[in-house]
């Protein structure tokens, strides 16, 4: 569906109907994904800022695959997955090395 001056707008011919669903869908797909890789950074930063290393090698390593992942799926542009990790990994030996 379509936003027009506040009206929903449904399309007339079938394939475009298919088009907006399936748009919709993959919507859906991308936001949750983004959301996990967002959560599983928060959890890095927080393992990271309580020192366990232990904990924190698996949880990086998980970031990484998820990003690495998600440009194979095309929900990230090679460039923002790298962005990514290495501002991560900035921030990993920033809050380690105080």
């Amino acid at each position: 569906m379509t936003q027009q001056k506040g009206k929903t707008k449904m399309a007339n011919i079938k394939s475009s109907k298919k088009r907006i669903l399936v748009a919709e869908r993959n919507h859906d797909r991308n936001v949750a994904y983004k959301s996990s890789v967002k959560t599983a950074v928060k959890k890095v930063l927080e393992l990271a800022g309580a020192k366990n290393e232990e904990a924190l090698k698996p949880a990086l390593s998980e970031v990484y695959k998820l990003c690495d992942k998600g440009v194979s799926k095309g929900i990230f542009h090679k460039n923002t997955a790298s962005r990514k990790k290495s501002r991560l990994t900035k921030a990993v030996n920033k809050l380690l090395a105080e």
